[in-house]
C-alpha cells in the first residue's frame, strides 16, 4: 500500500501507550493495533480527528503517502 500510517512514530513522539491512546480516543485496543501496523484499509475522518487531538497533530503528521 502507498499510504504509510506512522502512528507509532507519533505516539513515541508524546509518549503515550496504545492503552493510553484507546482510552482517550475511545477505540478498541484492537482497532487501534490494525491502524498502527497498517493493516487497516479505511479510516473514519472522525476517527483521525480524535487521534489528532489527543496526541496534538496534524493529519499529515500520521499519514504518509509513498510514491512506488
Amino acid at each position: 500500500m502507498s499510504i504509510i500510517v506512522n502512528l507509532d512514530v507519533m505516539m513515541a513522539k508524546r509518549k503515550m501507550s496504545l492503552n493510553e491512546l484507546s482510552e482517550k480516543v475511545d477505540i478498541t485496543l484492537s482497532n487501534l493495533s490494525i491502524l498502527k501496523t497498517g493493516k487497516a484499509k479505511a479510516i473514519r475522518f472522525s476517527t483521525l480527528e480524535a487521534i489528532c487531538k489527543a496526541l496534538e497533530c496534524q493529519p499529515g503528521d500520521l499519514l504518509e503517502f509513498k510514491f512506488e
